[in-house]
């Protein structure tokens, strides 16, 4: 009788203890979702940059800080909570439980929302 984590890595096993290997296919597509995450995240870190970098004269210093950092901060939730995904769905996968919400998605829908109402009435009022 073969042991269920027999040829695992002691990382594998250590973050997704137990359970069944999935199929490969949902394993990968697992990853996929995560690295569009991962370059979600990077768009919004890049676009507090570039605000931050950019867009001097456009906007009030107080506003433009607050707006690039609301921007950062947002990409670096979207970061982690992927990460969080991630384990959270392969962990489900491989113990047959539903998965969970995609709890990110809020966040990512806010973190747009905001961003872009702030801009609208940055630019109209100049």
């Amino acid at each position: 009788m073969t042991e269920p984590d027999q040829g695992r890595g002691w990382l594998a096993r250590r973050v997704l203890p137990g359970g069944e290997e999935p199929d490969p296919r949902f394993t990968l597509a697992n990853e996929r979702t995560f690295l569009a995450w991962v370059r979600t995240a990077l768009a919004f870190l890049a676009g507090g940059l570039a605000l931050e970098a950019f867009a001097i004269e456009a906007f009030p210093e107080p506003l433009r800080k607050a707006l690039a950092m609301f921007l950062v901060a947002t990409g670096m939730l979207i970061s982690a909570g992927a990460a969080v995904r991630w384990v959270s769905i392969e962990s489900s996968m491989r113990h047959g439980k539903p998965l969970p919400l995609p709890i990110i998605v809020p966040l990512l829908g806010l973190g747009g929302a905001v961003t872009a109402a702030v801009v609208i009435i940055l630019i109209a009022l100049n």
